[in-house]
């Protein structure tokens, strides 16, 4: 029995979420039944903890072909695109990874150029910088999974949160979903003016747009494919003004159903290589304005 916790324990890492853990002791307790039949680790949980309870912990079923396209807008991340194809792929959901390398001059381009024959990444390469707007309108052309979600290279969001983000839409509940850093899950202090800042601008953009969003800005957002594929012929934001752009242009949809659930964030300084700065918000005033 020692042996056995042992070996268990060293299966459940230090740094594996709530979700990783359940899973893991299911398949603990899959093995331990031998040649007896094998259990079905996500129905045998929603047995023992009930299907809200396990859908809240992002423990539930995709359907059947599901395929999530992730587009990642690069620019100048060689030491942590190679950590974020890797989070990505670790949450287990099947997947296409988008790289789209935006006129890096740091080493990124060569690395992503040395990755083209792996199977489910799709690489993409700009000339010369373009912005982010500009790179995911690329990364949307590209996209042929059934929800399309932004997933920046930089390690400030973790993919482990896809499961929340994505589950509203699985369920048939929205057509597209925001992750909000303000709503209570756990995040690094950032700048003030920072913070700030995104509050005006979310503000602004909800008296434009007659939404109740808490953070526009935030880089997580999933769609429905052929939502996405209807408003990404029209963006021509080509920076950071791309996501009160998508915003405007996701409100102006009728019927369209906008959720917005939590997610973690862990902000970097502009020492680690944050990229906006104060011309990019009022870029995103101007652009409540005109969109």
């Amino acid at each position: 029995m020692a042996g056995e916790t042992a070996s268990n324990d060293e299966k459940i890492s230090a740094g594996a979420n709530l979700r990783d853990v359940l899973l893991q002791i299911a398949d603990s307790l899959d093995e331990s039944r031998g040649d007896q039949g094998k259990y079905d680790r996500i129905e045998i949980l929603q047995q023992l903890l009930g299907r809200n309870v396990c859908e809240r912990l992002g423990i539930y079923r995709f359907p059947e072909g599901f395929l999530l396209s992730v587009v990642v807008p690069v620019y100048n991340e060689v030491d942590s695109v190679e950590e974020v194809v890797h989070r990505v792929r670790a949450t287990g959901i099947p997947c296409e990874i988008i790289l789209v390398d935006d006129g890096s001059t740091d080493g990124t381009r060569e690395l992503l150029e040395s990755w083209r024959d792996q199977a489910d990444l799709v690489v993409q390469f700009h000339a010369q910088n373009a912005g982010k707007g500009a790179s995911l309108a690329t990364g949307f052309r590209h996209a042929k999974g059934d929800i399309v979600v932004v997933q920046d290279a930089d390690l400030e969001y973790d993919p482990a949160d896809f499961w929340t983000l994505l589950l509203p839409i699985v369920k048939g509940q929205a057509d597209v979903v925001f992750g909000s850093r303000f709503t209570g899950r756990s995040q690094r202090a950032s700048y003030f003016l920072h913070y700030l800042g995104n509050r005006i601008i979310t503000l602004l953009s909800n008296i434009k747009t007659n939404l109740n969003l808490s953070d526009i800005e935030t880089c997580y957002k999933a769609f429905r494919r052929d939502v996405i594929a209807e408003v990404a012929p029209k963006l021509r934001e080509r920076r950071f003004g791309i996501e009160p752009e998508l915003t405007a242009r996701l409100a102006k949809i009728r019927g369209l159903r906008i959720f917005e659930v939590p997610i973690s964030y862990e902000g970097r300084t502009y020492a680690q290589g944050k990229k906006i700065g104060w011309r990019d918000g009022l870029r995103a005033l101007w652009c409540i304005l005109r969109y």
